[in-house]
């Protein structure tokens, strides 16, 4: 009855099946891999946040450009500040508030965006206390330029004056006149009685879109294996009904692989 699974139309399809399936499986345990690696990442980005709070501080020059191995790293820099914007939207502690970003204006005349601290409510620029004059130093966490529409930032347009959506060297250069810093700093200590805002882990390293992309794509490759199993059992299933109908005589014998598996 099963002599037709040594046609060879029946060898393509086996062939066929025999790679398909670990190719699938392959597939699905390297993705796999990549979201197991990208959760690793995350996990040594966090934890070297806080190994970098107890570091001491070094010149923002020496920072520069920020990566991986920076990003959460403590600086400092000293200016005046100049410019001051509110970032709307943004939670600390569950609750929603907006964070207050003062430029400041080293001596090599470029801005460093830094966040002097987070309040609660709508933002306001009543509400937001005036920077310090004067020249001050600054201390605190690295961070590379936000990403608008990534990891939570809004990338949301027709903001009142006063407002960015994402501190970003590439949004805050159509605000000012002068150069800024592509990174920016969150002080270690609150501003003028504001929350402090945490440093984040370092960009690309978090449990975002493209990690649960491949989460997603790992179940794909598996459903895929598993269909291409049970269309082959099908086919055998439907091409075994066809050879007992025939030798019952309820449908004219076959000749040898004449006769092509229905799904």
């Amino acid at each position: 009855m099963y002599r037709f699974l040594l046609t060879p139309r029946w060898w393509g399809i086996n062939v066929f099946v025999l790679l398909a399936i670990p190719f699938c499986v392959f597939m699905g345990s390297w993705q796999l891999s990549r979201f197991e690696d990208r959760m690793a990442d995350h996990d040594r980005a966090t934890s070297q946040v806080a190994t970098d709070a107890g570091d001491p501080a070094r010149p923002l020059a020496d920072l520069l450009p920020v990566d991986k191995e920076t990003s959460g790293a403590q600086a400092t820099a000293t200016g005046r500040y100049g410019k001051q914007l509110l970032v709307p939207g943004r939670e600390l502690d569950g609750k929603n508030g907006y964070y207050v970003l003062t430029l400041l204006r080293t001596d090599g005349g470029k801005a460093l965006p830094v966040v002097r601290g987070w309040l609660p409510g709508t933002a306001d620029t009543a509400k937001a206390p005036a920077a310090p004059s004067g020249q001050v130093t600054v201390t605190g966490a690295l961070q590379a330029s936000e990403q608008p529409g990534e990891n939570g930032v809004s990338a949301q347009g027709g903001l009142p004056a006063g407002q960015t959506s994402a501190i970003s060297a590439a949004y805050l250069v159509n605000l000012v006149s002068y150069d800024v810093y592509d990174a920016w700093v969150t002080l270690n200590t609150g501003d003028s009685g504001m929350k402090a805002v945490p440093a984040a882990a370092a960009p690309d390293t978090g449990l975002n879109l493209k990690a649960f992309q491949n989460l997603g794509y790992t179940g794909e490759w598996f459903v895929f294996a598993g269909f291409v199993v049970f269309m082959w059992f099908r086919l055998i299933r439907r091409e075994v009904e066809f050879v007992r109908d025939a030798e019952l005589g309820l449908l004219p014998e076959p000749e040898p692989g004449d006769q092509p598996a229905s799904v």
